[in-house]
């Protein structure tokens, strides 16, 4: 009986279901077209590249399809990636959310 306990509450906690994985990808190697695809087909994808400014280092960042893609406090604001055809590729990515008096609700874009 205690092991059935348990069980049920392991499961209760997400720990019996599988992690979410998400695809990762060189957004340099891709084009401007293939990198928004793989966004929009998977929902949400970390996309890498070279940064302009320090040498060697290496920029990522969770590119999604819309609001509901990120967490409560957050919204969707337009970013730009480097793609092989692209210097400033449009895509997603989460930001904070401050409300401020007379706006209401969050941004909505979506790709």
């Amino acid at each position: 009986m205690r092991l059935q306990a348990i069980t049920a509450l392991a499961l209760a906690c997400g720990l019996g279901s599988p992690a979410l994985a998400i695809s990762r990808y060189n957004s340099t190697q891709m084009s401007c077209d293939a990198v928004r695809e793989r966004v929009i087909n998977e929902g949400a994808a970390i996309l890498r590249y070279p940064s302009t400014r320090v040498a060697g280092m290496t920029l990522y960042d969770r590119y999604v399809t819309r609001n509901a893609a990120c967490e409560q406090h957050e919204y969707a604001a337009r970013s730009y990636v480097p793609t092989k055809d692209n210097p400033r590729c449009p895509v997603l990515n989460c930001q904070e959310y401050e409300p401020r008096p007379g706006r209401f609700g969050k941004p909505n874009l979506r790709f």
